[in-house]
């Protein structure tokens, strides 16, 4: 096999973890489309679809742990950003109160549901961190997070990659797959959120 061949795909899976891991920091990182490409120039490779969606979850969960020991630190960078942005602010508070009344089995719920949500895992950690109880009981819903959304992101992308023989047509679709269960399940929120309210 040729190095190149294996170069490739290596870097695009680098590129990919590195943004599952950061977009807990930058939401806006296209993390869900940089995996599902490296689905796709990986396909080839025996067991490769298993070792992403692994890395995929190890550093979702990394990401998660480092938001939140900044969080918990009251480190000058996420205070600042809570201070430009109070629609943030006021989310993290909106959590915080969300999750208080919650049994375990319904927060972690909440937690795994963050995770489909644009922007849900970044409020959650901040949320986590400023929260006055100790985040171990969090830190294991992260992990079965991490794990269900790797899962998630990395089967579309090899279902896509199975019933489409071109691989722009795969990330087309995948990536607007995403997309739509994405919106679907923050319109369900917002709504049960109105509901509520009412």
């Amino acid at each position: 096999m040729e190095a190149a061949s294996v170069i490739g795909p290596a870097w695009i899976c680098g590129l990919a973890l590195f943004a599952v891991l950061g977009d807990a920091f930058l939401p806006f990182l296209p993390s869900g489309t940089l995996v599902v490409l490296a689905v796709l120039r990986t396909e080839r490779f025996n067991g490769a679809p298993v070792l992403l969606a692994l890395g995929v979850a190890i550093a979702s969960f990394l990401g998660d742990l480092a938001l939140l020991s900044l969080a918990r630190r009251g480190a000058p960078l996420v205070n600042r950003r809570l201070a430009r942005r109070p629609e943030l602010a006021a989310n993290v508070e909106r959590v915080q109160r969300h999750l208080a009344g919650k049994t375990s089995r319904a927060a972690a719920a909440v937690v795994i549901v963050a995770r489909f949500v644009p922007a849900g895992r970044t409020v959650l950690d901040l949320a986590m961190g400023h929260a006055p109880e100790r985040p171990r009981t969090y830190l294991r819903w992260s992990a079965l997070a991490a794990v269900v959304w790797a899962a998630y992101i990395v089967t579309l992308g090899w279902l896509n990659s199975h019933w489409f023989n071109t691989a722009w047509l795969s990330l087309a679709v995948s990536c607007t797959a995403a997309t739509a269960v994405s919106s679907a399940v923050a319109h369900l929120i917002r709504r049960r959120r109105r509901l509520l309210a009412a």
